[in-house]
């Protein structure tokens, strides 16, 4: 059974701007190279009510629900799973698209799916090791990505609408 043997800690100076740097390409309006693979998330600080943006790999997408579902490596800590809490109704941008959406959690059942769906997308050395990044010790067998999804944060983004681009 996988076990969080150490908690990770956010990123702090340098790592957090490496981890920030994709939020670049999509400032320079380069987010298609990206695809459907990351996406932007602006959300509202829980405290200060302004936009905050963070960067998000895509674990699951689906299509005809347009839904993305995200992973939190930080879990409960990050700052922006605590602003969703508050004020789930968001902003993603997927490429060239700008979308209203609503933040859920899904189900325990249906978060073990996600995972383990995601899990068997790559080889068991690769989610060996990005799981050990964020403080889980795993073999990477099934049970384990169980473990690791009932211990962590799974968020989905039902898609609401497209925005408008309001031209000055």
């Amino acid at each position: 059974m996988a076990i969080q043997i150490k908690k990770a800690r956010t990123p702090r100076g340098f790592a957090r701007i490496f981890w920030r740097l994709p939020i670049w390409l999509y400032r320079l309006h380069l987010g298609w190279l990206l695809q459907k693979r990351f996406l932007l998330l602006t959300h509202t600080g829980r405290k200060s009510g302004l936009p905050r943006k963070t960067m998000l790999e895509v674990i699951r997408y689906e299509k005809a629900k347009e839904q993305y579902t995200v992973f939190s490596g930080w879990g409960e800590r990050s700052d922006w799973v605590k602003n969703i809490e508050k004020t789930p109704q968001v902003i993603i941008q997927v490429g060239h698209r700008s979308l209203h959406a609503r933040a859920i959690r899904p189900s325990s059942e249906e978060a073990e799916t996600i995972l383990l769906a995601y899990a068997r997308k790559y080889p068991p050395r690769l989610i060996r090791f990005f799981f050990g990044l964020l403080g889980y010790q795993t073999n990477g067998t099934e049970e384990d990505i169980r473990s690791i999804a009932r211990q962590s944060t799974i968020v989905t983004f039902e898609v609401r609408s497209a925005c408008t681009v309001r031209k000055a």
